[in-house]
C-alpha cells in the first residue's frame, strides 16, 4: 500500500510538470513597443559605439568627418594606452579600492543584517529604520563634512580615505537587501543546529552564510560596481595623481591630452570595458538576488 500511495502521489507531479512544459509561449506584444525599445537601446549604445570606434581613428579623420567610421582603422591609440603605465596604475588603484570596499561592505552588512533579522531586542525597528534612512542620504549632501572628517583622520590623498566612506554609504543598501534573506531562514534550522551542538558563530558560518549566498553575491556586485564607478568622492579626497582611481584618471587624462581626441577616446573605451564585462557576467546574479530579497 505504501508503494501504491507513492506512485499515486508522484503521478500528479509528473503530469503537472508536463503540463507546465507544454504551456504555449507568451504572445508577441504590440510592434510599437519593440520599436520604441529598439530606439531606446540604440540611443544608449550609440555613444558607446562612437567612443569605441573613435579610438580607432586619427585626429585628422575626426576633424574631417566627426561622425564617420575609421578609414583606415588605426590601432596605435589603443596600443599607446595599453603599453603605458598610467592606465594600468589607475586600474590597479580602482581594483584595490573596489575589492576592499566590497569585502568591508559585505562583511559588516552581513553581520549587521544577521542581528537585525534573527535577534529581538529593544530598538531593533528604530535601528533598521536608521539604516533605511541612509538610502535617502546621498553622498553629495555629506561631501563637505565627510571631507573634514577624512582630513582630520589624516587620510587625504590615500586610498583608505576613499574606501572607508564608500563602505559606510554602501551599508544601507546591503542591509536592506540581506535582512529579508536572513529573516526567511526557518527557526527550525537554527533550533536543530543548536541541538546538534552548533554554536551561534558556527550556525552563522555553516548555515546562514550558505543560505544567504544569493543576497551576499548581489550586494557584493553592487558594492563593487558602485565603487569602481565612483567619481565624486575620489575627486574631493585624492589630489595626488599616483592615487587616482580610473574615473578620476579619465578626467585627468582628457585634460592632459585635450588636443589628442583619438587617444582620449581610446583611453575612455578601455576604461569602460572592465565595468561592462563585470556587469554583463553578473547581471543575472543581481536580478536573482534582488528578486529573492523581495520574496523574502
Amino acid at each position: 500500500m505504501t508503494a501504491t500511495s507513492v506512485l499515486v502521489t508522484q503521478r500528479p507531479g509528473r503530469s503537472g510538470r508536463a503540463g507546465r512544459a507544454a504551456k504555449p509561449p507568451l504572445p508577441w506584444a504590440n510592434p510599437a513597443v519593440y520599436f520604441v525599445a529598439l530606439i531606446a537601446v540604440g540611443l544608449m549604445l550609440a555613444p558607446i559605439a562612437y567612443i569605441i570606434t573613435g579610438g580607432f581613428r586619427t585626429n585628422a579623420q575626426i576633424t574631417t568627418d566627426p561622425a564617420g567610421f575609421p578609414a583606415p582603422w588605426v590601432a596605435s591609440n589603443y596600443l599607446d594606452v595599453l603599453t603605458g603605465d598610467v592606465f594600468w596604475r589607475l586600474v590597479g588603484n580602482s581594483t584595490i579600492v573596489a575589492l576592499a570596499t566590497t569585502v568591508g561592505t559585505v562583511a559588516l552588512g552581513l553581520m549587521a543584517a544577521y542581528v537585525l533579522a534573527r535577534y529581538r531586542f529593544a530598538g531593533r525597528g528604530v535601528l533598521y529604520a536608521f539604516f533605511a534612512a541612509g538610502l535617502m542620504f546621498p553622498l553629495t549632501v555629506a561631501i563637505t563634512p565627510l571631507y573634514i572628517v577624512v582630513r582630520s583622520l589624516g587620510l587625504m590623498n590615500s586610498l583608505g580615505g576613499v574606501i572607508l566612506p564608500q563602505i559606510a554609504f554602501a551599508l544601507p543598501t546591503t542591509i536592506i537587501i540581506l535582512v529579508p534573506f536572513l529573516r526567511a531562514i526557518p527557526d527550525e534550522i537554527q533550533e536543530a543546529s543548536f541541538i546538534d551542538g552548533c554554536s551561534r558563530l558556527g550556525f552563522f558560518w555553516r548555515m546562514v552564510l550558505p543560505l544567504s549566498l544569493p543576497g551576499v553575491i548581489t550586494t557584493g556586485i553592487l558594492a563593487f560596481i558602485g565603487s569602481w564607478n565612483g567619481y565624486l568622492l575620489p575627486l574631493f579626497i585624492l589630489n595626488d595623481q599616483a592615487a587616482f582611481t580610473l574615473p578620476l584618471g579619465v578626467q585627468s587624462f582628457a585634460s592632459q591630452y585635450s588636443v589628442d581626441t583619438a587617444k582620449v577616446l581610446a583611453f575612455t573605451s578601455l576604461s569602460m570595458i572592465p565595468a561592462l564585462i563585470f556587469f554583463s557576467l553578473f547581471e543575472r546574479r543581481i536580478v536573482g538576488g534582488l528578486t529573492g530579497a523581495v520574496k523574502g
